[in-house]
């Protein structure tokens, strides 16, 4: 069905590359039940060493049998579905279950409270929940404010009262479920996903069956995945990011996926252990990862079966870059996307990657830099990544559910407006420069917080970082650093001096932070992003 093509440059690449989906796509029937039925699609480590190895027809079986039980108890097509599962493989078969009613599944992190629970379901108009038996109490506890939730289906352990077991569920259900008339394809509603939302309730970003069709890109391209490879892309189940790398355009480009379901603290060494042991061949993980793993002492694993790896999600600085080239000898390829969007920006194997750029816009996506009044910028000059969608974009969100006026308020005139701020360099690779809200304004310049943030974690003292602007009545903002200490160092004046100095080496002087404050750990959203906004907040509060 989709064929992966070699491509010389990034120009061939551009003329030649055309991503499509076929009339009528559904995954579930036009993918999966095509695939070989004894090809190797999963391999499951736990956090107890237990590994197991999963094949398409597996899937094929279990997700119809799913789909059918589900059905008798009421499940039906347009009905919205929580999903909060580990990285188990029953998340692979609930989704595909769902594809073939065509019920919403909403996949939703293990870290969602009593009270996360009752407004996500009740705003999403949530109707059946399945989740882990760990995950049942907070349910329990949330139900009687919920009333449109009906029905329960707990994964592991003693079923709880008012709960339907998953394996008894599963048995009830028959083997074969076929294509029909009314099955779900195309543009119809496949899955919500939950934006990890700084501020207030995240909006439901809405795709289409034709969506997985776009990873693609993704799996063949950027992850370079060839037929027989095993990937591993580290991800929680309860975002985006783990259909981006765990799921369609892994399996649609030939290659197995790598599942490492741990359930406690991430052990850098254990993960180059598995990495190693298991012979993974492709590899992605956020840039945070990357930077522990480089303080591993790295000889000592044997990653000869890695030959590609990729990160997104946030800036990589030069010094992880190129200490991992060093070990490896192997470049980090970097990409840019959004939950509402596949990869529309990436470097690929076939380009000279630029530490700290996000790459090339990827075929299919006609993108620009807008300033505030809708004209393209000049080339050097920051703008907002904006998407043209004159015409339909494989990949590109529909809208946020049930929101249209938060739709309106994003596309219009012919754009999608990211909210996101970029600069374009004079060989046209995108330099990320964060939220429209994030970046700072001092003394006349404009400053984007991962430049300066990259450069305070390639000093060893510094774990992670956040950047953001605090008010001055001479400067308009400050640049302040809000600091992560590795363990063995000691916040003080003399570290302070030492950091603005390595920072003024690596970026323009103007850049570098003028106050640095030292904290245990940073504000974050359940998805790991940081929330700048909550320090900015705290901020004011002390100078107020």
């Amino acid at each position: 069905m989709l064929v992966k093509e070699q491509y010389d440059n990034y120009e061939d690449f551009c003329r030649r590359y055309k991503p499509e989906a076929p009339a009528n796509f559904n995954f579930a029937y036009d993918f999966l039940d095509k695939a070989d039925p004894d090809k190797l699609a999963l391999v499951h480590l736990d956090d107890d060493g237990n590994r197991r190895e999963f094949t398409y027809g597996f899937f094929q079986e279990r997700s119809a049998r799913l789909a059918n039980a589900l059905m008798a108890k009421g499940v039906k097509k347009g009905d919205r579905v929580m999903l909060v599962l580990y990285r188990r493989v029953e998340y692979w078969t609930v989704m595909l279950a769902m594809h073939r009613i065509g019920a919403l599944p909403i996949p939703s992190p293990s870290l969602l409270t009593r009270k996360d629970i009752t407004q996500r379901v009740n705003y999403a108009g949530i109707s059946a929940i399945i989740c882990e038996d760990s995950i049942c109490e907070r349910v329990d506890e949330a139900k009687g404010d919920c009333e449109g939730l009906k029905i329960f289906v707990q994964v592991d352990g003693e079923t709880n009262d008012g709960w339907l077991g998953y394996e008894a569920l599963l048995a009830e259900g028959d083997a074969s479920c076929p294509r029909t008339d009314a099955t779900p394809c195309g543009s119809d509603p496949m899955v919500i996903f939950f934006s990890s939302g700084t501020t207030g309730l995240p909006k439901m970003v809405m795709h289409t069956f034709d969506y997985p069709c776009s990873h693609f890109t993704t799996g063949a391209h950027w992850h370079d995945l060839e037929d027989g490879d095993l990937h591993l892309t580290l991800s929680d189940t309860g975002w985006a990011k783990s259909v981006w790398g765990k799921f369609y355009g892994q399996w649609m480009a030939g290659g197995a996926v790598f599942v490492w379901d741990f359930r406690g603290k991430f052990e850098p060494a254990e993960l180059l252990r598995i990495m190693a042991e298991n012979k993974i061949t492709t590899f992605c993980a956020p840039p945070t990862v990357y930077r522990f793993l480089v303080r591993e002492e790295l000889t000592k694993y044997d990653l000869s079966g890695l030959r590609h790896c990729t990160t997104a999600g946030e800036l990589l600085n030069d010094s992880v870059f190129h200490a991992w080239q060093k070990a490896f000898d192997m470049p980090i390829y970097e990409g840019y996307g959004q939950t509402e969007t596949t990869l529309q920006v990436g470097t690929f194997k076939f380009m000279t990657p630029k530490p700290g750029s996000i790459g090339k816009p990827v075929p299919g996506w006609d993108i620009a830099l807008l300033d505030e009044e809708g004209n393209e910028v000049p080339q050097g000059e920051e703008g907002e990544i904006c998407i043209r969608i004159d015409k339909p974009v494989l990949g590109l969100f529909d809208s946020y559910m049930d929101e249209p006026e938060k739709t309106a308020a994003v596309k219009f005139d012919g754009w999608y407006h990211t909210g996101d701020k970029a600069w374009a360099d004079e060989d046209g690779y995108l330099w990320f420069m964060g939220r429209t809200d994030d970046l700072i304004k001092s003394s006349g310049y404009r400053i984007g917080p991962f430049e300066v943030e990259s450069a305070l974690v390639a000093h060893e003292a510094v774990i992670e970082a956040a950047v953001t602007g605090v008010p001055d009545d001479v400067r308009g903002q400050l640049v302040k650093a809000t600091v992560v200490l590795a363990p063995g160092y000691e916040g003080n004046e003399e570290l302070t001096k030492a950091l603005q100095a390595f920072v003024r080496e690596l970026t323009a002087p103007y850049k570098y932070p003028r106050i640095i404050e030292y904290v245990s750990e940073l504000p974050k959203t359940i998805s790991g992003k940081i929330k700048r906004k909550d320090i900015r907040e705290a901020d004011l509060k002390k100078m107020a």
